[in-house]
């Protein structure tokens, strides 16, 4: 029997001065986000993840923390072509991270890095930020390849009463009009 694990919160920089690595299998009902997405189904299916934290020199030779993070999960949630239940697999997500001492210098090099760049932190919520990465990665429609019941393309209440056919006003009032006067 696999035994549960939440990820850790990390001390990043002692996890990287250590070379840190860890793996682990938690339930998705541990990640309130991600079971919103489900609508509460698939509570107790498997979130494989991997971590491992190294120091990297950087372009000044200076020792800078990296993480490197993996995912994988299958999600249940509502096709959007037939509405039916889909799960969708979402295949060993692998994410590198490097992290600096400020807020600000995290900010301004984010956006001209290949990588994502955090700030560090005795702290660090493992969990958040593979909850993070896994709700970036889902499809914006979900749908199967080829939906297990047809399709219904039209919509029609029960209730529904066709319109009848009324003469319209305006033609009644052409009735009235005298030929020969404006």
């Amino acid at each position: 029997m696999t035994t549960n694990q939440r990820p850790p919160k990390l001390d990043v920089k002692q996890a990287g001065q250590s070379s840190l690595q860890l793996s682990g299998q938690d339930v998705l009902v541990n990640y309130e986000r991600l079971m919103a997405e489900t609508k509460e189904f698939g509570a107790q299916n498997a979130v494989n993840w991997t971590v491992r934290c190294e120091l990297q020199p950087d372009a000044k030779g200076q020792p800078q923390v990296w993480l490197f993070l993996s995912v994988a999960t299958s999600l249940p949630l509502t096709c959007q072509r037939c509405l039916g239940p889909v799960d969708v697999p979402v295949q060993m997500i692998e994410r590198a991270f490097r992290f600096v001492e400020t807020e600000a210098q995290a900010e301004l090099e984010d956006d001209v890095s290949p990588e994502d760049v955090l700030v560090l932190s005795r702290d660090f919520d493992l969990a958040t930020l593979m909850e993070d990465e896994v709700l970036m990665d889902l499809p914006v429609v979900p749908r199967h390849d080829t939906c297990p019941v047809p399709v219904k393309l039209t919509a029609v209440d029960a209730d529904f009463e066709e319109v009848s056919t009324k003469p319209s006003p305006f033609a009644v009032l052409a009735g009235l009009k005298v030929p020969g006067k404006p």
